[in-house]
């Protein structure tokens, strides 16, 4: 009897064993399975998994699940991407998908930039805008029908007069030109014109009060020319003459009465020359005179003219 119980007992404990051995080896299977760990984690995740990635984020990110085939992948990102926006929780944060006509938004119910086809007014993807409002390619929104400021416009982006008060500059309205241009009369912005000026010529020669002889110390000057004169706004024009102190060498002036002489001479060169000039021109009109006389008048006429020639050619 004894026996038995002792079987009995030895039966249970060995049963007992054989499940505690049995679920302690499931439990590792699980365990090894999910691959859940806190360690070796990259990429901003506090705890991740070999299997799904990041499963949760260090403080201040969101995550965010990308689809990879038929599973999806946690990341650990400082800001949503495009399509997505983020929401925070004492306990995480999250990348939550905008609307299907929003590329980008703030909520789900307020998009701040529409996909291609759609245009955004007040928070909304619309593919048609409100009375009043014209769509903008550029700006993927309704706008009113002339830009700002514009008193009459070629489209909604592009205006042709400007309200007064502003100046137009490449199709917008401005309040006060951009650096580098300048309004004009008709109340558009031109480009600031800067003075352009050459290359400086030689110097001069040295001379003072106008004379170049009788000093040691005198001026030189040299000059450049001007080639682009200045808009009302432009850099105005640097200095176009330049002046500086110079040494020659020294010597005198003629005296005043050598110069005279030689001016006297001049003087009574030109008149001998001027007294035969007007005998030539004597010796024409006697000519002219000889050919209309009768050849006796014409005869007389030339004794006389060959008298005068010999008495001039004794005075000479």
């Amino acid at each position: 009897m004894q026996l038995q119980l002792i079987s009995i007992v030895l039966i249970l404990h060995c049963m007992e064993y054989t499940n505690c051995q049995h679920h302690g080896s499931r439990h590792r299977q699980h365990k090894q399975g999910s691959g859940v760990s806190s360690q070796g984690c990259q990429g901003g995740c506090q705890t991740c998994s070999v299997y799904n990635g990041c499963l949760t984020c260090k403080p201040k990110l969101f995550i965010h699940l990308e689809r990879d085939g038929m599973r999806q992948i946690g990341v650990c990102l400082a800001s949503c991407p495009n399509g997505f926006y983020g929401t925070r929780s004492p306990d995480r944060n999250d990348c939550i998908k905008c609307g299907s006509e929003c590329d980008s938004c703030f909520n789900r119910n307020f998009c701040l930039r529409c996909r291609a086809g759609s245009y955004l007014h007040k928070g909304k993807c619309m593919e048609s805008c409100p009375d009043g409002l014209v769509p903008s390619d550029t700006k993927k929104e309704c706008v009113p029908a002339c830009p700002a400021d514009c008193d009459s416009c070629q489209n909604s982006d592009t205006c042709t007069r400007c309200a007064p008060g502003h100046f137009l500059l490449h199709g917008q309205c401005h309040h006060v030109c951009p650096d580098e241009f300048e309004p004009n009369d008709s109340m558009e912005c031109t480009p600031t014109v800067h003075c352009e000026v050459g290359e400086w010529s030689e110097w001069g020669p040295c001379s003072r009060s106008g004379k170049t002889c009788g000093f040691k110390w005198g001026e030189e000057t040299r000059t450049r020319k001007v080639l682009q004169n200045p808009s009302s706004m432009g850099s105005p024009c640097p200095a176009t003459s330049e002046t500086r102190e110079c040494l020659v060498k020294r010597r005198r002036c003629k005296p005043k009465g050598q110069r005279r002489g030689e001016k006297k001479k001049r003087f009574n060169l030109q008149e001998k020359e001027n007294a035969e000039a007007r005998r030539e021109r004597k010796r024409e009109r006697e000519k002219e005179t000889i050919n209309l006389e009768d050849p006796e008048s014409r005869n007389k006429t030339e004794h006389r003219r060959r008298r005068d020639q010999s008495r001039d050619a004794g005075t000479v």
